[in-house]
């Protein structure tokens, strides 16, 4: 993918509409939602009015890089796209012209062997390398930093793009690790088969990205995370490549797969993976239901779970998260005797200010998806819920990529906009929910810009398990523009510790970069973080790989 297509600063293409740019009626309405008189704004810089400073490599360094790699860049626009990632504060940073970060050159390689030389020779001469596949990392773990090394390169992934193999006797697929979600659905439908992993990056994300991060898609109860469907894989380091085989399981000593599941480039970088396909689904089928509360729709959820349903999603979100995409997508409309019947017919049927929605769907062969959606459908209707029909899941599917474009528009009036996940078990959810709620109202109310101000925070339950299930947590506020960093600092400290103190994981599946550092001791304790570094000093001894990431120093 040509990078000048994608923007530097921000989410999805340079090319892209922002629809609500010109919606004076959405700022206004926002501006009431958060206890603002108006909404500011509040432009980036553009990269023409900000100074780099100068590579760090010498000439030698350079070519001897170029030589090995085949495609070495030091522009401006190339080291500015791998400064950070797409977090909120990667953004706050970047928009307000803090490259800092930036690499001092950003290596292509087009092969494992070329990636493996290229670490090499950063370990022999102290130069810091950053994998890098899609930038998306909502945790901080792309920042180009060098830390304590002479100087940092940035090893862009995506220059390793193509889909190998495929072997349908065995269900398998092999692919280089840089290909874009897109391309690699593509490639696969093309021969009747999916990976079936939607994360809402993966317009903008790569195979690779995916298993370093320990990545879930949107569909993962029906397809797996990257640990379930991760077969083998080859991952280059420092001190040569790790490359696992294609066995079934197996009870050869723990599995080599999870050194590189979730390591998010400390040990090495990803050049290969081989993993599971599925037939591509006959029959899709996405519908609505609206519960009375949260409880009721978390019941539901929990017995498909018990039940084992065959079911690919159930995204149930909180009353509050109902509550503001109804309202959002009602601004600016006149409304009609459609809207009027609808009241009426909620509030017969007891559906008040608690309500939820619930997005189910089921994918596969017409019986089977038939089959599971009557047991749902049974179970649904038992807690009291009622179908709201295909309309509203066919409109999340159109948009269920979209979320990340409205960002940009926020920010540029001065609003914040972030997102943090994590996971529980049943016993605990219910109390981490409000937990982690209360922490970021009140947190967003202490470092407000003016008294009286407010935040939107709202949640949806977005994967779930036989024992527990994920949180996802989006929360908006008016951003204290003399303070940005310290006010997300604030916000974020309270709300992990909250998450920490009610019994769930710092992350379910955005990773740890930067951003959850210094809560990964308190997870992993002592002892494990310990066997994390002696990983690290195997395969890294001189610690060139993605330095401030996921190990404490």
């Amino acid at each position: 993918m040509d990078r000048k297509q994608i923007r530097w600063n921000g989410w999805g293409r340079a090319d892209h509409h922002d629809e609500m740019a010109g919606r004076e009626d959405v700022w206004a309405w926002l501006a009431h939602e958060l206890g603002m008189p108006s909404l500011l704004v509040t432009p980036a810089h553009p990269l023409e009015d900000i100074t780099l400073a100068p590579s760090r490599l010498s000439d030698e360094q350079k070519q001897a890089l170029s030589g090995i790699a085949g495609d070495l860049r030091d522009d401006v626009y190339e080291r500015a796209f791998h400064a950070l990632g797409d977090s909120y504060h990667d953004l706050l940073r970047l928009r307000g012209g803090d490259l800092s970060t930036a690499p001092d050159a950003v290596a292509y390689p087009r092969s494992g062997e070329a990636v493996l030389k290229l670490l090499a020779y950063a370990s022999e001469n102290g130069i810091a390398v950053v994998p890098f596949g899609g930038g998306s990392s909502v945790v901080g773990a792309v920042s180009g930093g060098s830390g304590p090394f002479k100087a940092a390169i940035a090893l862009d992934t995506s220059g390793m793009d193509q889909l190998v193999s495929v072997d349908r006797e065995a269900g398998t697929a092999t692919a280089q690790a840089g290909i874009y979600g897109p391309a690699l659905e593509t490639a696969l439908n093309a021969d009747g088969i999916t990976l079936g992993h939607f994360p809402q990056s993966f317009e903008f994300s790569t195979l690779g990205g995916w298993i370093a991060h320990r990545g879930s898609g949107q569909s993962s109860h029906g397809y797996g995370r990257a640990e379930d469907w991760l077969i083998a894989l080859k991952m280059a380091t420092p001190q040569g490549m790790i490359a696992t085989e294609d066995f079934p399981p197996n009870s050869v000593g723990p599995d080599l797969n999870d050194i590189a599941l979730g390591s998010e480039g400390v040990f090495g970088a990803i050049t290969e993976a081989t993993f599971r396909v599925r037939p591509v689904p006959v029959v899709k089928d996405y519908r609505g239901w609206l519960f009375h509360d949260f409880e009721r729709g978390t019941q539901a959820i929990r017995r498909a779970a018990a039940d084992d349903l065959p079911v690919t999603m159930l995204r149930l979100s909180d009353p509050e998260e109902t509550r503001f995409y109804r309202a959002f997508g009602s601004v600016g409309k006149k409304r009609g005797l459609k809207d009027l019947v609808q009241d009426i017919v909620l509030r017969r049927r007891g559906f008040g200010p608690g309500m939820c929605v619930l997005i189910a769907g089921f994918e596969g062969e017409k019986e089977k998806v038939e089959a599971s959606r009557k047991r749902f459908e049974t179970i649904a209707r038992g807690l009291g819920a009622m179908s709201i029909g295909r309309g509203q899941g066919e409109r999340w599917q159109q948009g269920r990529f979209h979320g990340p474009y409205s960002r940009d528009p926020m920010m540029d009036r001065g609003v914040g906009v972030d997102t943090l996940e994590t996971a529980a078990s049943w016993p605990k959810l219910a109390g981490l929910h409000r937990a982690v709620t209360t922490a970021l109202e009140t947190a967003i109310v202490e470092t407000a810009p003016r008294p009286g101000a407010l935040g939107i925070v709202m949640a949806h339950i977005s994967h779930f398990y036989p024992h527990g299930a994920s949180l996802y947590f989006t929360y908006i506020f008016p951003r204290q523009l003399d303070n940005e960093i310290g006010q997300w600092q604030t916000i974020k400290r309270a709300a992990t510790d909250a998450i920490v103190a009610n019994g769930g994981t710092i992350s379910h599946h955005h990773g740890v970069g930067e951003d959850h550092l210094p809560w990964m001791a308190q997870e992993k304790g002592a002892l494990g973080i310990e066997v994390l570094r002696a990983i690290k000093k195997s395969l890294d001894p001189k610690g060139v790989m993605n330095p401030g990431k996921l190990i404490p120093d």
